[in-house]
């Protein structure tokens, strides 16, 4: 009997707490933001990388709690909106390296490992070495490939400079392994052999295998060799190390022809990952057909690890993400809920938005805006949460507020009511989602209480959220979108800065004045926005273009855009090649 009225007494309770009354909807509580928080940011999870487990588990909670709350599905399959991307490569099937006069063949992995971006097949070809692979007439007028002909070689290559890795080198800019990729490519080799100097311990044995979202395999096979096996390619009596010392010491050029072959079989798969944008609606009145987004990303870094984005990249432990983001799917639940119960105050719909592959360059956002399913030109403003889980000292910033000249009196108004005190940034670009709207003219307003020491760390846990501070936050964003949501007028946009990454901070000359895609993989660059009489404007450069060829040189993906880009001189006039729809044309953009 006592074990009967205990299962009734559970089952109770359990009933009790899962069904809401109507006025628990209609406010928004720290214990829930709390409870959101602790299940997303669980061990469980993972991390909620992109196409995981866990990842999967966060989906399906927030399906859960939107039709608990009301929220109607606004994907393309019920809640989900899924995209493909290219999340990393593999060795895969047979890789080989054979010094053909030695007959000997050596062991990936072990003697060689090609590099991620490295063309696949087999190249069988002479070697030439050619110092460090510098090949620019530039300030420090150095150029490897003078004195040889690698038209069909593969050539041997220092990796870094003599300087070594130092960024503060008169070489840092030649040192980057693409650019020396690029540099070979241009002067015609059939491949890359690279090999590390012996005087910078800063470089791993074997470049690791990497290859994103904006990454593009390249035309020729790169590799990177033991300096054993760069020994091996010498003629007699030539010492490696000793090469390297005379371009150390002479800060000269050393190029000439090995007389040996190598034949290379490359095999390399690309990995590709689905992710899933999680969309539900909020309907208005019906008044007007405008909408209101409020996003935030679900995504982190997993298990961490080489090229998560991770501090911590030796480390490779659960990355659970409670600030970033889950501090921001916790809004985004409680935000629906509770517009869910009121949507009587407001004229316009509100579509709530949980990103993926935020962490991999904005790729959910960044496919929900190339593939809406609504009209874009019917979104009066876009409100970002990433991060707002570490309210300290009632300091929040709030990004985007130049996107509308409406939005500084709008929050002025309302953080004494709140007891806020928010610092004002104009600018409509920034490192999260709501980057990708303000590209396409749409007015943003981006909530963030800060970076701390636990940013993109283990550390990130559920126990250092402040959820009170968090509702907070969250009041104040249920006045803004309620203030949006009965206007007359949706609000006015403005250009608020840059629609792209900062070039002066990658110590660029020149400007195209053009937003590139970061998650375009080629071939080609694909171009998200042109800035308004900027030079690629004036040259008759379109938004969906894709830039080829830079001075007849081409470009694969956006890192030789930069790399190309880094070559060019203020005032010079350049020949650009692009695709546009089935057309190749050619135009001068004059920096």
């Amino acid at each position: 009997m006592i074990k009967f009225l205990t299962f009734i007494l559970f089952f109770t309770v359990l009933f009790a707490n899962s069904e809401k009354t109507v006025d628990d909807k209609k406010n928004i509580t720290a214990d829930e933001i709390r409870d959101h928080i602790k299940f997303l940011s669980s061990d469980k999870l993972k991390g909620r990388r992109p196409g995981t487990r866990g990842s999967k588990q966060a989906i399906r909670y927030i399906e859960k709690e939107w039709k608990s709350s009301g929220v109607l599905p606004a994907g393309e399959r019920g809640f989900k909106q899924s995209f493909i991307f290219t999340s990393g490569v593999s060795i895969s099937g047979y890789n080989r390296l054979k010094i053909d006069e030695l007959r000997k063949t050596f062991r990936v992995k072990q003697d060689f490992m090609p590099l991620g971006f490295s063309a696949v097949g087999l190249v069988k070809a002479d070697v030439v070495f050619a110092g460090y692979g510098f090949s620019t007439e530039d300030s420090i007028s150095w150029n490897d490939y003078s004195n040889i002909d690698a038209n069909g070689k593969w050539v041997l290559i220092f990796r870094g400079s003599p300087d070594g890795s130092s960024p503060h080198s008169t070489f840092s800019d030649y040192a980057p392994l693409r650019k020396k990729y690029m540099a070979a490519r241009d002067n015609s080799a059939a491949g890359v052999l690279f090999v590390n100097p012996f005087n910078d311990d800063e470089l791993e044995k074997f470049v690791a295998l990497r290859f994103g979202p904006s990454t593009t395999r390249g035309s020729i096979p790169a590799i990177h060799i033991s300096q054993e096996v760069a020994q091996q390619l010498l003629p007699q009596n030539t010492s490696l190390k000793n090469l390297q010392n005379a371009l150390d010491t002479n800060r000269a050029s050393v190029s000439f022809d090995l007389n040996i072959s190598v034949s290379a079989t490359i095999s390399l798969k690309i990995i590709k990952s689905r992710g899933t944008n999680v969309l539900g609606v909020v309907r208005g009145d019906g008044s007007t057909d405008e909408i209101i987004i409020i996003g935030a990303h679900m995504d982190h870094l997993g298990l961490g690890g080489e090229g998560s984005g991770s501090l911590r990249p030796d480390e490779e432990a659960i990355h659970n993400g409670a600030d970033d983001n889950a501090s921001g799917i916790a809004g985004l639940l409680e935000m629906a809920e509770k517009i869910a119960i009121n949507s009587e105050q407001l004229k316009r719909d509100v579509l709530f938005i949980a990103f993926d592959a935020e962490e991999k360059g904005l790729l959910g956002s960044k496919y929900f805006v190339d593939n809406p399913n609504i009209n874009l030109e019917n979104v009066s403003a876009m409100i970002n949460m990433d991060m707002v889980g570490r309210l300290k000292d009632s300091s929040l910033t709030v990004g985007g507020t130049g996107t509308s000249p409406m939005f500084e009196p709008l929050l002025d108004s309302l953080q004494n009511i709140h007891n806020l005190n928010i610092s004002y940034s104009k600018e409509g670009f920034g490192p999260s989602d709501h980057s990708s709207f303000y590209i396409k003219d749409i007015p943003v307003l981006f909530f963030f209480t800060g970076t701390h020491e636990d940013y993109h760390k283990p550390s990130d846990d559920w126990e250092k959220i402040n959820a009170t501070g968090e509702k907070i936050i969250l009041d104040l964003i249920y006045d803004v979108t309620k203030h949006l949501g009965f206007l007359d007028k949706k609000p006015v946009f403005t250009i608020a800065g840059p629609k792209e990454r900062s070039q002066n901070q990658r110590g660029f000359k020149v400007t195209f004045g053009i937003v590139p895609s970061y998650s375009s993989g080629g071939p080609g660059l694909t171009i998200d926005g042109v800035r308004p009489e900027g030079p690629a404007e004036i040259a008759g450069i379109q938004s969906g273009d894709i830039i080829i060829e830079i001075g007849g040189k081409d470009v694969q993906d956006i890192y030789d855009y930069m790399h190309r880009l880094g070559d060019l001189k203020k005032g010079q006039r350049v020949a650009v090649t692009i695709k546009r729809g089935e057309d190749t044309l050619e135009l001068v953009v004059n920096l």
